[in-house]
């Protein structure tokens, strides 16, 4: 039950009762009902022109999240470093590595192929950073298939560098007769006169006239296949397999200092020089085969001689004289 209010008329001088008016309520309802939505619209206007205030877990989820971002920037760059670093390898492995090793380029088609299949990033769709993440994913991805390719490219190198230095190492690249042991040289490969028959005759080889006793040295890395005096007209003789088709002989020695099955390297002293066979004088008759065929000595001197010293024994090589043998 709601309180009577009085007020003290002074007219009358007494108490009279103040009576409630329906309009002066229903004017106070609107003015408060007027207030109430002018204070909304005020605090809606504020809310959509200043930044929202954020809870202390959403200020530390929002530096985390623009730290990530700063970090996949900083890791795209690194990425765009290490493919130009790249491209220079792929560069220096097709153009030079796979020239000097008669290989074979990579093709680019298959350095620079991508991932076929389903979609392998459907696991990063759906988030605000998607297309950030997933551009910085794939990038890594080719990248990481670049490196994987080159990678096999430069092990297949490494062999092919190997093999190439077994290859240098076991052709025929030096003298028999070192230069200060040499009386002469005596005869080349070519057509020359027998000293016996005094017909005009095919040379297949070279002769280097010595001092009985004179060292006799292996070529190029190998195994001695025979040091025997079986075959006719060469005497004493050594042969050596160099591997990849290429054969050394070292015929009329004095004496072995090799036996067959044995292994040798270039420069190793395999026997000496004599006058053994069909030899009308100490030298050692020297031959070069390459897959079975006897080719000229001459080409192969390069890992003894000076460009004088090659130029003068291809001159006295190429002078048709009488051979020794």
């Amino acid at each position: 039950m709601s309180k009577v209010k009085y007020y003290y008329d002074s007219e009358t001088l007494s108490y009279q009762k103040i009576e409630k008016k329906k309009g002066r309520k229903l004017k106070i309802f609107a003015l408060s009902l007027l207030g109430t939505l002018l204070s909304g619209f005020l605090w809606f206007l504020v809310y959509i022109n200043l930044p929202s205030v954020q809870t202390p877990k959403e200020l530390a989820l929002q530096r985390e999240l623009n730290n990530m971002e700063l970090q996949f920037e900083l890791l795209n760059k690194k990425m765009e470093q290490a493919q130009a670093v790249l491209a220079e390898v792929e560069e220096r492995d097709n153009n030079l590595y796979r020239v000097y090793f008669e290989s074979n380029p990579i093709p680019e088609e298959q350095r620079r192929a991508g991932f076929g299949g389903i979609n392998r990033y459907k696991d990063l769709e759906g988030f605000n950073n998607s297309k950030l993440i997933i551009n910085t994913t794939r990038n890594l991805d080719i990248l990481t298939k670049q490196i994987v390719v080159q990678s096999k490219s430069l092990d297949e190198i490494a062999r092919l560098a190997e093999e190439k230095e077994k290859l240098l190492a076991a052709i025929p690249a030096i003298q028999p007769v070192k230069n200060e042991d040499l009386t002469r040289m005596a005869s080349g490969y070519g057509y020359r006169t027998d000293p016996f028959t005094k017909a005009r005759k095919f040379h297949y080889g070279m002769d280097f006239t010595a001092p009985r006793g004179t060292p006799v040295y292996a070529t190029g890395d190998g195994k001695v296949t025979r040091a025997d005096n079986t075959a006719t007209g060469y005497g004493n003789h050594v042969v050596i397999d160099h591997g990849y088709g290429y054969e050394s002989l070292y015929g009329h020695l004095y004496k072995y200092n090799v036996r067959p099955g044995q292994k040798v390297q270039r420069g190793d002293i395999i026997g000496f020089v004599g006058s053994t066979g069909r030899s009308e004088a100490p030298h050692c008759h020297y031959e070069v085969f390459k897959d079975g065929e006897r080719i000229n000595p001459i080409n192969f001197y390069y890992g003894s001689l000076t460009a004088e010293e090659f130029a003068e024994i291809l001159r006295k090589s190429q002078e048709e004289n009488q051979s020794l043998d």
